[in-house]
């Protein structure tokens, strides 16, 4: 497994991942499928996503294949650069249980260190008990959980709200 920073010359891998996570696991991303696909130029806006300097999208390739990612978001305001958070975590299910998402994690955390972040955020649906886990062996910690942060085909969904210091 070799884990880097994506560049622009990723777009296309990177979007096809992301159609997959949002077909396969809709539930856990605010986007829809419908929405992303709807849009103009979507490979070209995750082009342009991946130069942003506002964030860092990570991704974990097995034999040159794209197999998840997770993107660090930083904050610009003086007072907030402490904190930054994790968005759009995925492991393509055929790559799950080899150790890829505590790996992206940890690449997460020193990249986030390395631009000065101190704490980092994410928030969780609460009916992913694996992604659950997987965040609280990595030693993040609960901080609330919004009921109906989401609502999907007439259901809502409620999403924990986790951070770990990283000091």
């Amino acid at each position: 497994m070799i884990i880097r920073e994506l560049t622009a010359e990723d777009a296309q891998k990177y979007w096809d991942l992301r159609l997959e996570a949002l077909i396969n696991n809709g539930e856990a991303f605010a986007v829809t499928y419908e929405e992303s696909t709807s849009r103009s130029n979507p490979v070209e806006r995750v082009r342009n996503n991946l130069v942003s300097s506002g964030s860092t999208t990570l991704g974990a390739f097995i034999d040159g294949k794209l197999a998840g990612n997770v993107t660090i978001l930083f904050n610009s305001l003086e007072k907030m650069k402490h904190k930054g958070s994790i968005v759009a975590m995925y492991v393509s299910p055929s790559s799950r249980k080899l150790g890829i998402g505590s790996a992206l994690l940890s690449e997460a955390e020193k990249t986030a260190k390395q631009s000065g972040v101190e704490r980092l955020q994410l928030t969780v649906v609460t009916s992913n008990s694996s992604a659950i886990k997987l965040y609280e062996r990595a030693g993040y910690s609960s901080y609330g959980v919004e009921k109906h942060a989401m609502k999907a085909n007439g259901e809502y969904l409620d999403e924990m709200w986790m951070s770990k210091e990283l000091l």
